[in-house]
């Protein structure tokens, strides 16, 4: 399809200036046949970065590191091929729940109390009354499982598919769990992609969604720069899955990423979490962005 849009937009070109002193208005109709997007979809670059996957193994994992460069047009990743695959987001869905949930009306802002019942929770840090920001940084699942059963099957499935986010449609019996369970589906590319989609201001959510997720986001700002983003752990068919999904603002410019790795010993699992993110951390440090 690439490919395609490529060749398409050369005939456009050549189709505007062959046509330009007799028929303006044709050429014009043709150029528009192509997307600003299209364009630069065709045109990215792809760079295969050695250093990524020697991060990788030195972790003792198996995965894909993918990196944008959204001033270059340029990727950079380990495996370009994984990084097309689709893994379940984890609490990386915490992102499109949070704006899901501010849009509906379900949570008021950054500040909404989730009233913990007493009973006892996986986490100890989960058990305590949490705002949505606290939420969102403890990865309180039971947390985000209510905001889902609220939002509804119906408008959970309308807001993904506005967002262009995964693979299906949600059915009622997954509504609290699709995104840790079962066949739900996300790319590292869709990650990033969805990230843009976001700092560009291109989604259908208001200001007011904007400005509140960008402050729950992030997660380490200093004078150089400002990281926002991410983690997710899901276990799949007995597999752990870690994910680390964000952007970094440096000087104007804006980077995003998107990290999903599997250990290689599946009953060895101590540092996962803290692994996951040192990853892409360190992959940031390696392009200088950190």
């Amino acid at each position: 399809m690439k490919y395609q849009n490529f060749l398409l937009l050369i005939t456009t070109l050549l189709l505007g200036i062959s046509f330009s002193s007799c028929d303006s208005t044709t050429a014009e109709t043709n150029q528009q046949s192509v997307s600003q997007e299209e364009i630069q979809e065709v045109l990215i670059k792809e760079n295969l970065v050695e250093v990524f996957q020697n991060i990788v193994d030195s972790n003792q994992v198996i995965g894909s590191i993918l990196i944008y460069d959204a001033q270059k047009n340029e990727y950079f990743s380990n495996d370009f091929e994984r990084a097309e695959t689709g893994f379940l987001p984890a609490s990386t869905f915490k992102v499109p729940n949070s704006m899901i949930g501010l849009e509906t009306g379900i949570l008021e802002g950054e500040n909404h109390l989730f009233k913990w019942d007493g009973e006892p929770r996986r986490m100890n840090i989960w058990e305590k009354d949490l705002t949505l920001a606290e939420a969102y940084k403890a990865s309180c699942v039971p947390c985000y499982q209510e905001i889902a059963r609220k939002v509804g099957t119906k408008r959970m499935n309308e807001h993904l598919k506005k967002f262009e986010y995964g693979n299906m449609e949600i059915a009622d019996s997954m509504i609290d769990i699709f995104w840790l369970e079962g066949e739900f589906k996300i790319s590292q590319k869709q990650q990033i992609d969805f990230l843009k989609r976001f700092y560009n201001e291109s989604l259908s959510i208001t200001e007011k969604t904007y400005a509140t997720m960008r402050k729950i986001m992030i997660i380490d700002e200093n004078e150089e720069y400002t990281l926002s983003g991410k983690t997710g752990w899901a276990i799949r068919n007995g597999n752990n899955i870690g994910w680390f999904i964000g952007f970094v603002e440096k000087d104007d410019k804006v980077y995003y990423m998107a990290t999903n790795v599997m250990p290689l010993d599946q009953e060895n699992t101590n540092d996962f979490a803290r692994i996951r993110l040192r990853i892409g951390l360190d992959a940031l440090e390696q392009l200088s962005i950190l």
